[in-house]
């Protein structure tokens, strides 16, 4: 099962994030053959750290609530909340198989919060740009919630317009990078 786990980060915690660096990627190298995409994402500055995503493969519910909860920086206190949720691994490859590759061009996270029907459930047509991108769910996988993409984009406005706006509560759009080993 494919999860989505993006942990914001709550205001003023650089400093403890950066203190903690080794202890997330050791901990994160713990899963390394289960993730799908990994990295941290910006405020507009383009330097200050606002949270961390991993797309994950884990066997259950249970498993992937574990892993974002155990993680050392939320375990610190430096991550304000957590959103969790099953995702569908629609392009069916890792970032690492990106064509892109890690580095180049602008990397946004693109967050669309459902309302209503479903919408975006197959992939768009300029997929080349597309890192990871799939739709949210419950756990039990039979409702849709929303879609998360990673993108290589020319700006945010560009990497908003891979969702259809007007079927989401909210679109969310951040500067994201590359992220971890591998």
């Amino acid at each position: 099962m494919e999860f989505f786990c993006y942990h914001r980060d709550r205001p003023g915690s650089l400093t403890l994030r950066e203190a903690l660096v080794e202890e997330h990627w050791s901990y994160m190298d713990r899963y390394a053959d289960e993730l799908i995409a990994r990295g941290p994402t910006f405020a507009d500055d383009g330097e200050t750290p606002t949270g961390s995503v991993h797309m994950v493969d884990l066997p259950d519910p249970a498993a992937a609530r574990a892993f974002a909860f155990d993680e050392p920086n939320y375990q610190a206190g430096a991550y304000r909340d957590v959103l969790l949720r099953r995702w569908r691994n629609l392009l069916g490859r890792t970032m690492w198989d990106f064509p892109g590759g890690r580095t180049g061009g602008n990397r946004y996270l693109v967050l669309g919060l459902g309302s209503g029907r479903p919408a975006d459930l197959t992939v768009p047509p300029d997929r080349d740009e597309l890192i990871a991108y799939g739709p949210l769910l419950s756990d039990d996988g039979a409702t849709w919630l929303g879609t998360a993409a990673l993108l290589r984009a020319s700006g945010p406005d560009t990497a908003r317009a891979v969702l259809t706006p007007d079927r989401y509560a909210g679109i969310e759009v951040h500067e994201w990078e590359f992220g971890g080993r591998r």
